[in-house]
């Protein structure tokens, strides 16, 4: 299955798909009867196809089969597939609703972070088609928006300043999405293939037995002595996600208290 992009529709009608149209395109009222459906509910049941079918199954035809509307109706609103995947995409970020940058937290501008991270998880708990979607040409919407100006004022109040603080926000959103991903993904092969990990690696214990030759990997051998390598692919990924995050976050502090500006 081919990896699918987001920012590959026309650049116009998907900006204004994503934010309306400008002051200066809008022109007057359109008079006539009101449409039948609109982009909200498009998006709407693409997203939820896409969770419980997968994306290859979110076609257009399939997306107006849901709606209960003929195929073309959809292209009077979305020019096609590749804009409609831009609007899945802000649409699921837009869940995030994450609290304002100033707002007071326990554990201060580590705790905001770590409540992104959280949420991000949650996000692509729910749409594990993500994983599916490089977004290296971003759909330019209020959903990414959103993001990444939590981020920077988020550890803006770290004490970074405005280009330090865009770096560590690129470090942290790449570093969150991937781990993310990768937890959505383990529990989407359990699902998919109704077959427990455990079954999985026992299914596979000629490996160990007949293949695996400590002496040649002394490294894996010696992690797995001290109990490194007992976890289950789901507990290893929760690990390395926090352990990850703190990491970074510890960077990104002594990066702020090194700052010439403090």
């Amino acid at each position: 299955m081919a990896r699918k992009a987001s920012g590959g529709g026309d650049p116009q009608r998907t900006l204004r798909l994503l934010w309306g149209p400008s002051p200066r395109t809008a022109g007057g009222a359109v008079r006539g009867r009101r449409p039948r459906i609109g982009v909200p509910r498009i998006v709407d049941a693409a997203v939820a196809l896409a969770d419980e079918e997968g994306l290859e199954a979110t076609t257009m035809s399939a997306v107006a089969r849901r709606l209960g509307v003929g195929t073309m109706s959809l292209y009077t609103h979305v020019p096609g597939k590749a804009e409609l995947l831009d609007l899945m995409v802000d649409a699921v970020w837009r869940e995030l609703e994450l609290p304002p940058a100033h707002e007071p937290h326990a554990e201060g501008w580590r705790g905001l972070v770590a409540l992104y991270a959280r949420r991000t998880l949650a996000v692509h708990r729910a749409h594990p088609w993500l994983r599916e979607i490089s977004t290296v040409r971003p759909p330019l919407g209020p959903g990414l928006l959103a993001r990444q100006e939590y981020l920077l004022a988020v550890l803006a109040t770290a004490g970074l300043d405005a280009s330090r603080a865009a770096v560590a926000a690129d470090a942290l959103a790449t570093f969150v999405d991937a781990t993310a991903a990768a937890e959505a993904e383990h529990a989407h092969a359990a699902r998919v293939s109704g077959q427990p990990e455990g079954d999985w690696w026992q299914a596979r214990q000629e490996f160990w037995d007949e293949h695996f030759d400590p002496g040649r990997y002394p490294a894996i051998t010696r992690a797995w002595k001290a109990g490194g390598l007992h976890r289950g692919a789901a507990e290893t990924a929760v690990d390395a996600r926090e352990f990850g995050l703190r990491v970074l976050l510890d960077g990104i502090e002594a990066a702020a208290a090194s700052s010439p500006e403090r």
